[in-house]
């Protein structure tokens, strides 16, 4: 089956839509080769639709609806006309992109959709990859067909991808979610009802401390990669530039379960820039 061709109306949707949600890929992109700009602002379009899916379906039924319908799309189904899925199933076709990995974000964003907390560290760090890393290494596909850079986008997704989650505890648990691996919380005598609850604990801290910790070592992992990077393929990993920066403000921070780290949208300009222009800085 032939994939829809994407107009360039659909594109421009996909780079409008990345430009108001995703600064910082929004960004990246315009560090990539002009001819293969189009596609990556498909490919985070289509990730910034999966990802809300679990903020805007009042019920888990009315996300899987949505998440089905995603999954049908890029198994083959009608896109009903939708500009990123056309862009997306087009961008595919024209940059020779497998579609399992993409599929199975797709799957993995189903977690989001229910209230239950995260089991056990391997669950989580398992969800991270197939988000996160999955991202990742497509885009570095997108520019480079021959890219060998699924090692890099192991560590890089798990970096970025933990360091945002940690990042966004209290957000989660205002919104009824908690990505904090159980386990880890059980460690410490804590657990997810410390987390919802917003309780300042000791245990709590130190299971964030744990994800801190292991963000921290996928960082220096992808460092040591980063340096053999050509410099095209590097625009698909630039997110990865603001990393040292939340982790040293999540170190520094306190009552972590109760605050939301971000950083300024002038000092993640300056760190992708320096990172595009120079290399990522040292972990």
């Amino acid at each position: 089956m032939n994939a829809p061709r994407g107009s360039e109306d659909d594109y421009a949707h996909c780079q409008a839509l990345v430009r108001a949600s995703d600064k910082d890929r929004f960004v990246a992109t315009l560090f990539a080769p002009a001819e293969q700009r189009p596609h990556l602002f498909a490919l985070y379009a289509f990730n910034l639709e999966i990802a809300r899916v679990g903020e805007i379906a009042h019920e888990p039924l009315a996300g899987e609806i949505r998440l089905q319908w995603w999954h049908d799309c890029l198994s083959g189904g009608d896109v009903a006309g939708h500009p990123v899925a056309s862009a997306l199933l087009d961008s595919i076709a024209r940059r020779s992109l497998a579609r399992e990995p993409l599929l199975d974000l797709i799957d993995a964003r189903r977690f989001d959709v229910y209230a239950e907390p995260m089991a056990t560290i391997g669950e989580f760090e398992s969800y991270v990859r197939r988000t996160s890393s999955t991202l990742f290494g497509t885009a570095a596909r997108v520019i480079d067909a021959t890219a060998a850079a699924d090692e890099t986008a192991h560590a890089a997704g798990l970096a970025y991808g933990i360091s945002a989650l940690v990042a966004a505890v209290g957000a989660h648990a205002a919104r009824g979610r908690v990505y904090v691996p159980t386990d880890v919380l059980a460690r410490h005598g804590a657990g997810p009802d410390d987390v919802l609850a917003g309780r300042s604990s000791s245990g709590v801290t130190a299971a964030l401390n744990d994800l801190i910790l292991g963000a921290q070592r996928q960082y220096e992992t992808f460092f040591a990669r980063a340096k053999n990077m050509p410099a095209s393929v590097r625009a698909a990993f630039l997110p990865l530039a603001t990393v040292p920066l939340i982790l040293r403000r999540l170190r520094g921070r306190q009552d972590h379960e109760q605050q939301v780290v971000e950083l300024s949208p002038l000092r993640r300009l300056q760190a992708l820039t320096r990172a595009a222009l120079f290399g990522f800085a040292k972990p």
